[in-house]
């Protein structure tokens, strides 16, 4: 048995069903707004972030840019996922 079986067999079913992750309520929030921010670069990226490398990894100090590149450059659509970025 490989390794990584022995551990999902330790693990049993609770492995999937529960994060062991202990996360204060900001610091999730925060994983989230990155998370959202990486998907609207990805998402908008032909739109509102051509001019950068589509293998740019957008970070934390990222959030506030994206959404204002998204408010510069995108459309209705755009707006309404940079709003939610911002909150």
């Amino acid at each position: 048995m490989t390794t990584i079986s022995k551990y999902f067999a330790s693990i049993g079913r609770t492995g999937g069903l529960k994060s062991r992750r202990a996360l204060d309520s900001v610091t999730a929030r925060r994983m989230v707004q990155i998370r959202e921010a990486r998907r609207a670069f990805r998402r908008f990226h032909a739109e509102c972030f051509w001019s950068y490398s589509p293998d740019f990894v957008v970070g934390a100090d990222d959030i506030v840019w994206v959404a204002e590149e998204l408010r510069k450059h995108g459309g209705a659509e755009a707006w309404q996922v940079a709003s939610r970025l911002c909150r």
